[in-house]
């Protein structure tokens, strides 16, 4: 009974995520694609290779540095971060929404909820070690070949 109860709770908490979604959300990724993303966010918040919110990520791509762009897609008002696909296509970036801004703040090692994250693809402070260094970076490639798919079925 109990375990009923909570596969009911979490479904609820689901649909109240989806529900909470930005018109302007996609792509959108799903429960997968969602999990790799933020488990890639997690591993660039211990390596330091991770620009957390609207301002450094925008800062960021502006002053040329590449990676991955992953969106909360729950944002309120969506004008804090309809600026930011544009810039991310204009340098050629890819970016993936997921649906929750808690979740991308717990990924990315921080207590406030973050509208998005830049995932660098070199560290920017320090050299990390050189296998930590090649696993962060093929999780990266992997995480990035499934976004372009996930991107070239939708436009």
């Amino acid at each position: 009974m109990e375990s009923d109860s909570e596969a009911e709770k979490s479904a609820h908490k689901e649909r109240k995520k989806i529900q909470a979604l930005a018109p302007i959300a996609k792509p959108l990724a799903g429960k997968k694609l969602s999990k790799k993303t933020l488990k890639l966010v997690r591993k660039a918040a211990e390596s330091k290779c991770l620009k957390r919110g609207v301002k450094e990520v925008v800062k960021s791509i502006r002053r040329g540095n590449k990676g991955l762009c992953v969106i909360a897609g729950n944002i309120s008002p969506i004008d804090v971060i309809t600026h930011v696909p544009i810039l991310c296509e204009e340098a050629d970036i890819p970016y993936v929404y997921v649906t929750s801004k808690e979740d991308l703040a717990t990924a990315g090692a921080t207590k406030r909820p973050t509208c998005c994250v830049l995932v660098l693809t070199k560290p920017t402070k320090g050299e990390l070690a050189q296998e930590e260094q090649e696993k962060l970076k093929a999780d990266y490639t992997q995480v990035v070949s499934d976004v372009s798919e996930l991107t070239s079925t939708l436009f």
